[in-house]
């Protein structure tokens, strides 16, 4: 391996290993994005949404000024509401709940939706990602058929590596499994 290509791949794992961000996109020590060759896209780490793109990259939500009334919301929605055990499949209850979103969304000028599906920690790694991402598909399926642009909504898992309770019980693994959203829009000003 070249004496190049070493100081390189010691310079990634060095930021990637102990840079503190703000963002989910990979800084160097002078707090500069690192971009592709082209200087398009910039280099992200499993945890990048949109809403955590750093200025100047790709995805970044441009912030509006305040007077444009900006509104961030995070809802949490449990997997006992919208599925069964080792299910993608919406319940009565979830799809309630997001008829209340779906809703909602017509008073503000939408950005972006960004549904993480999460799981327990029963199973493999890969088949918990898997789970996750048909737990979000499943979410924005259902938001699209309510009339939501489908084009403003991403979707992405964290499977079993983004627990908010303890694996070692049945309740703590129930709350595990689960699908955030998080709505970004401009309110109307009034």
């Amino acid at each position: 391996m070249n004496k190049t290509l070493k100081v390189l791949l010691a310079s990634v794992v060095t930021v990637s290993a102990s840079a503190a961000m703000a963002s989910d996109n990979w800084e160097n020590s002078a707090g500069l994005s690192w971009k592709n060759g082209d200087g398009t896209l910039c280099w992200r780490d499993n945890n990048w949404t949109p809403a955590t793109a750093a200025a100047g990259c790709d995805g970044f939500l441009t912030p509006k000024p305040a007077a444009s009334g900006v509104s961030q919301s995070k809802i949490t929605l449990q997997a006992d509401t919208l599925y069964d055990f080792d299910k993608a499949t919406l319940k009565a209850e979830g799809q309630a709940t997001l008829n209340k979103i779906a809703a909602d969304l017509n008073k503000i000028k939408l950005e972006v939706i960004i549904a993480v599906g999460n799981t327990d920690s029963v199973g493999t790694d890969a088949y918990n990602m898997a789970l996750g991402q048909r737990r979000a598909q499943s979410v924005k399926a259902y938001l699209v058929s309510k009339g939501v642009d489908g084009s403003r909504i991403y979707t992405e898992s964290k499977g079993k590596s983004n627990p908010v309770a303890s694996n070692a019980t049945a309740e703590g693994r129930a709350k595990n499994r689960r699908t955030d959203i998080e709505v970004v829009g401009t309110a109307a000003v009034k």
